[in-house]
């Protein structure tokens, strides 16, 4: 497999470091960029753990300036860009009649603005090369929408919405665009659950056990991979079993 430049953002969380980690494994020739704002000290750990195929850059993914300075300095070094994965993404749940209306704007535009400013960012690059993966990060929420994350459930079936229309559009051109939508997976967001919001959780899913992220990982590498051409326009539920 050739030498794929690939751009990670949310790469301070569990679910970020495991796609990583999954396209630097995957080949030595891979490098791989890690878009990341505040709370980095994890994704500088690991640029600094394979200094020779990982860089990690500030970007705050509500910014459009700030993906463009971002893309450019990869296409700068590299001449190209070959993956993006929008996996940045943030929750501040809430009944819907008690939500403020900062927390409602905050959570889209952190999980779906985000991602129409990194397509937008990228396309340009991956339409001269004719070729490009995007896998944007969704979520089960998308899909099977619980109480209490209005703001979260309609940005993220936003981004299964937007995946949808914009495989639709460059799909001739070479370039894939599709979702991932995890469920329970065993990172930060599980972790803060009380015993209780655990043991109900996992009632819940068939497998009668969380995800691990590096299981989601796993789909990313796969549909970022050559042998996925003709995979576009999809929404991936890694769930164990819930929907």
């Amino acid at each position: 497999m050739s030498r794929r430049v690939v751009l990670i953002t949310g790469a301070n969380g569990g679910l970020g470091q495991a796609i990583a980690r999954s396209f630097i494994s995957e080949s030595a020739e891979n490098f791989v960029w890690l878009g990341v704002n505040r709370n980095r000290e994890r994704a500088d750990a690991l640029a600094k753990e394979f200094s020779q195929q990982c860089r990690c850059t500030s970007l705050d993914v509500r910014d459009a300036k700030a993906w463009s300075n971002v893309v450019r300095e990869i296409v700068a070094e590299h001449r190209r860009l070959d993956v993006l994965v929008n996996n940045a993404g943030s929750h501040q749940d809430a009944l819907l009649a008690n939500m403020s209306i900062e927390a409602w704007r905050e959570v889209l535009s952190t999980n779906l603005d985000s991602v129409f400013h990194g397509c937008q960012a990228v396309l340009p690059t991956m339409i001269s090369q004719r070729s490009g993966r995007i896998i944007n990060i969704a979520s089960l929420s998308a899909l099977l929408a619980p109480p209490g994350q209005t703001n979260y459930a309609a940005a993220k079936a936003g981004v299964v919405a937007l995946t949808e229309s914009l495989a639709k559009e460059v799909a001739r051109i070479g370039i894939t665009v599709n979702a991932v939508c995890p469920g329970y997976i065993d990172t930060e967001a599980v972790a803060g659950m009380s015993d209780e919001e655990r043991k109900a959780a996992l009632s819940r899913v068939p497998a009668r056990r969380f995800g691990k992220p590096e299981e989601v990982a796993a789909a990313v590498r796969f549909l970022a991979c050559p042998d996925a051409a003709y995979v576009t326009g999809s929404a991936l539920k890694i769930d164990g079993g819930v929907l």
